[in-house]
């Protein structure tokens, strides 16, 4: 009994490390991208179900570390300057922006 109870609670634990790491985009990310899709899109309830549902595909197909580091590539590539010239080239930041860039078209595809 002991045993069968030590089993399920080690099978409970495994299955929410899995949904954590899928799911380890904090609420306030998921926020502000649905709050920066609903301003470019339209303020109805529709495109809040849309929206958030884009974000919930990009969370399931790319990292958070990895978001964030494409997010970032994204706004340095808007900023003049000599020193902004390493975000605009060079393989991993292309390829970075390229999955970042699939998951955008991805959950395009799915929600719009």
């Amino acid at each position: 009994m002991i045993r069968a109870m030590l089993t399920a609670a080690l099978l409970l634990s495994a299955g929410m490390a899995g949904a954590q790491a899928i799911n380890d985009y904090p609420t306030s990310a998921r926020a502000d991208y649905v709050f920066v899709c609903m301003a470019t899109n339209g303020q109805t309830r529709e495109m809040l179900d849309r929206c958030s549902c884009a974000i919930d595909q990009i969370a399931q197909i790319l990292p958070y570390d990895d978001y964030v580091r494409a997010e970032t590539v994204l706004a340095m590539r808007q900023t003049a300057g000599e020193r902004a010239g390493i975000f605009r080239q060079g393989i991993a930041v292309n390829e970075m922006i390229a999955d970042f860039r699939r998951a955008e078209a991805e959950a395009e595809i799915l929600c719009f």
